[in-house]
């Protein structure tokens, strides 16, 4: 994270207040920042976040609003507040959507969601978003080195969101509810081709098929995975 120089100067806004015309001071921006950047240094990420979000609410239209909101999310982040992070987020694309951090800040809440991808029994669709997220950014930005960086996590989560919908499958075939089992094994086929997934997909519609005695469409999914994966071990599976 890049480190911002604080320019040798300090700004005071005095403002009247109430009817006895009392002076307000407001701590200079470059204190403001100081102490934020402090706390980071310190590793105290909360504390960090909230002196940086200190800085763009009384400065908005400042040259440090931008960064201010970009070392609070990356704070946040760095806490573990995913949700607050996101938030920060969130606030930067609304106020400065040609920032040249765009990128950067579309990779971390893109992050924010993939820590919060949990087991695949549980998954409450953190994954889906992170997976949009990564996606966006690679269209939008593919030259960038964060676009770079998430094309793995982005075969990650496609896999992992392909064996949450075939774990639902498998369910769904033990309690024999077979017509919700086919939809899901079929949209593995469809939607999610690269990944690992679709050999097994084609082993269970034979399997799905063959119990509700529709055995064309058995035999038709049976010869698809000999055709396409041979060597697996489900075409083996198959074979026995």
């Amino acid at each position: 994270m890049k480190k911002i120089f604080l320019a040798l100067f300090a700004c005071i806004l005095m403002t009247g207040c109430g009817g006895d015309n009392q002076i307000v001071t407001q701590e200079p921006i470059t204190d403001l920042y100081d102490a934020a950047y402090d706390q980071f240094e310190r590793k105290n990420y909360d504390n960090a976040a909230e002196k940086f979000r200190t800085v763009e609410t009384q400065y908005p239209a400042s040259e440090w609003a931008a960064d201010a909101l970009v070392m609070a999310a990356y704070s946040q982040y760095l806490d573990d507040d995913f949700a607050g992070s996101i938030s920060t987020v969130d606030r930067f694309m609304r106020f400065h959507p040609g920032h040249s951090d765009v990128p950067y800040m579309m990779y971390l809440r893109g992050m924010c969601h993939y820590r919060l991808v949990s087991d695949v029994r549980r998954e409450p669709g953190e994954s889906v978003y992170a997976l949009q997220q990564f996606q966006q950014l690679v269209n939008r930005f593919p030259n960038s080195p964060y676009a770079k960086n998430v094309k793995n996590k982005i075969n990650i989560l496609k896999n992992y969101i392909a064996g949450k919908i075939m774990y639902s499958a498998r369910v769904d075939m033990r309690k024999e509810n077979w017509a919700s089992a086919i939809t899901k094994l079929q949209s593995i086929i469809t939607d999610a081709p690269e990944t690992v997934m679709p050999a097994e997909a084609m082993f269970r519609l034979t399997e799905a098929y063959t119990a509700i005695g529709l055995t064309d469409q058995a035999e038709g999914y049976a010869e698809m995975l000999k055709l396409n994966f041979p060597d697996s071990e489900w075409a083996k599976k198959l074979k026995k």
